[in-house]
């Protein structure tokens, strides 16, 4: 489970990454204070041209030049105010992307080093969803709080300051209207707006969850011609979206509604008290010339202000899940001193292991010990659940043990980096996954830095040769997302290649033949047997008929070795477990033995 996310890590996974760069940030920022310093001063240059207008006539000999002057003030002022803002944001530009650029990187990095069973229980679509939304909800939140917050602070501050020199009273009234409504804004913001933002973001990861799984499956969809069944389940799960994110956007925009209110009120104020002011002749054209200006421009850093906060909020609730990956501490790890295995021999040995999984009181393995020599052909027999599969997740380290050890050449696998460890085993899984690149990339996967020769070499001893000559683009040819553009046998072929170029010492067969037909079946059983040579194999049988050369068959039973033996010992032996599953398998009754056995 992850952590709830505080205030204190989204400041401190943003500054994670806004830290690498602190004089680009210092310099950015200090131009964009400075732009901001300069919109304080166009107000009073505003009120100046007034009075001198007013004060006086166009017969004077000194009016128009100092009007031009202060004009050309005036004029200055905005065109600094627009360089040095233009300058600041292309600064910020090239940081945030940079940061962005690193934060998806890092977060792409952590997630995929997540256990199998994490991913196992997690959808993938829900899992991108998270991180490209908390992406761009980081570069919100750099956005509002550099951008707008930062400048907004600034103008508040200096435009008060401003106001309390060159007219007090009415700086005090901005500077109490300014004070409640930040505090209205940001009332609103945490305790009205998060919550519904949070289950507005919740809804959405929904949404890329299901749709990515319907995507995905789309197959199926179409087998069944359940099209319309999706639409509707989707419909269910995009109606809760929008219902929630319907109620946050209204809500935001009642708080703008609010805050619309406050500054109308800020702006008839600022106007009665220079009015009155001038009533009393304290105050010129040119001050209320100054005084409305002001309004416009604290106005529109305030009006801001509220969408910024709102903002502010909603891009803390979206980036609540690409922070919790990265405070996320997974089960399965390496340790600090992990060290890359050496593979020399490919013994294997399970040492009194006891394993349990997640949500089970009971143990699959308790005090299991076998020891597999290097070079060594095993097969694993058994019903489903017996612990075949589980043997080999444990050797790849998929699962750390809960007592004992897993041990690769007296190594104990909890000891070494699971990178190395499982680059030392070549997998052939029953339904082999393919990525969306070239057939040549995909063979090539465990060895990227093959030749084009070792390639074709390999897929010629997987017999996938000749049918990937007959593609148009041969081995440049895309193979769709995961492997979808070929037939199971076909993509058994390219998985059996992959294996052939890793040339590890062990070996993993999940019934690689079972998707074959059984021409390509035969030579494929020969290409295998020339690949397991001197390699430590082992071979997780559901047809019995493919294992009867191994050295050695295990038959396992609810976590147990009740049975271990070769092809021709066990099926001679009386009562043995293993002679009736072969039997029974031999007359095609194996669907009655998994009744018996789910019985």
């Amino acid at each position: 489970m992850f952590e709830k996310v505080s205030r204190k890590d989204v400041w401190d996974f943003s500054w994670h990454y806004w830290g690498k760069r602190p004089l680009t940030g210092a310099i950015m920022i200090a131009l964009l204070v400075m732009a901001t310093i300069i919109d304080t001063f166009i107000p009073v240059y505003t009120g100046k041209i007034v009075d001198a207008l007013v004060t006086y006539g166009p017969e004077d000999a000194e009016a128009l030049p100092k009007v031009l002057f202060y004009f050309g003030i005036f004029v200055t002022l905005g065109f600094a105010y627009n360089v040095l803002r233009y300058v600041s944001i292309s600064i910020w530009a090239w940081f945030a992307v940079q940061c962005l650029h690193e934060l998806l990187t890092d977060a792409m990095c952590k997630v995929q080093r997540f256990s199998a069973d994490w991913h196992a229980n997690a959808f993938a679509g829900g899992t991108v969803r998270k991180i490209t939304r908390g992406m761009w909800a980081f570069d919100v939140y750099g956005d509002t709080l550099f951008m707008g917050l930062v400048p907004a602070g600034v103008i508040m501050v200096s435009m008060t300051i401003m106001l309390l020199v060159k007219l007090p009273m009415v700086g005090l009234f901005v500077a109490a209207m300014i004070a409640i409504y930040c505090v209205v804004s940001i009332w609103m913001s945490l305790v009205i707006l998060a919550p519904k933002f949070k289950r507005a973001a919740k809804a959405d990861t929904q949404v890329g969850a299901v749709l990515a799984d319907i995507i995905t499956g789309n197959a199926t969809v179409k087998s069944f011609g359940a099209e319309q069944r999706e639409e509707r389940l989707f419909g269910r799960v995009s109606h809760r979206w929008k219902l929630r994110s319907q109620k946050a956007w209204l809500t935001g925009e009642i708080g703008n509604l609010v805050r619309g209110m406050l500054r109308m009120t800020m702006l008839g104020g600022m106007m009665a008290v220079t009015i009155w002011l001038w009533t009393q002749g304290r105050a010129t054209p040119g001050d209320i010339a100054l005084s409305l200006t002001s309004f416009f421009v604290v106005g529109g850093y305030l009006r801001d202000i509220g969408q910024h906060i709102a903002n502010l909020q909603r891009s803390v609730s979206e980036m609540e899940d690409v922070i919790a990956f990265q405070l996320y501490r997974d089960d399965l790890s390496d340790k600090p001193q992990a060290q890359a295995i050496e593979v020399t021999q490919g013994k294997i040995a399970f040492d009194h292991v006891r394993f349990t999984y997640k949500g089970q009181n009971k143990p699959l393995f308790d005090d299991f010990s076998v020891v597999i020599k290097p070079g060594e052909k095993v097969a694993l027999v058994g019903y489903s659940g017996s612990g075949k599969t589980s043997f080999v997740k444990l050797v790849q380290r998929l699962y750390d043990v809960d007592g004992g050890a897993v041990r690769i050449d007296d190594q104990n696998v909890v000891d070494v980096t699971q990178e190395s460890l499982r680059s030392n085993i070549a997998l052939v899984p029953q339904e082999p996954i393919l990525f969306h690149r070239s057939l040549a990339a995909n063979i090539a996967y465990g060895r990227p830095n093959a030749s084009m020769d070792e390639i074709i070499a390999a897929a010629k001893q997987a017999y996938a040769h000749n049918f990937i000559c007959t593609l148009s683009e041969g081995y440049n040819t895309l193979v769709g997302e995961r492997g979808v553009k070929l037939s199971g046998g076909e993509r058994q072929r390219v998985a059996i290649a992959r294996a052939i170029l890793s040339d590890t010492k062990i070996l993993v067969l999940d019934e690689a033949t079972s998707s074959l037909d059984s021409v390509s079946e035969h030579y494929i059983q020969k290409a295998l047997a020339h690949l397991m040579e001197g390699r430590t194999t082992i071979t997780v049988a559901h047809r019995l008929s493919t294992i009867q050369n191994a050295d050695r068959i295990l038959v396992f039973d609810q976590g147990q070795i009740i049975e271990q033996g070769r092809h021709e010992e066990l099926i001679a032996r009386d009562g043995s477990h293993y002679g009736r599953l072969y039997e029974m398998q031999a007359l095609d009754l194996m669907g009655e033995i998994e009744g018996e056995a789910a019985e």
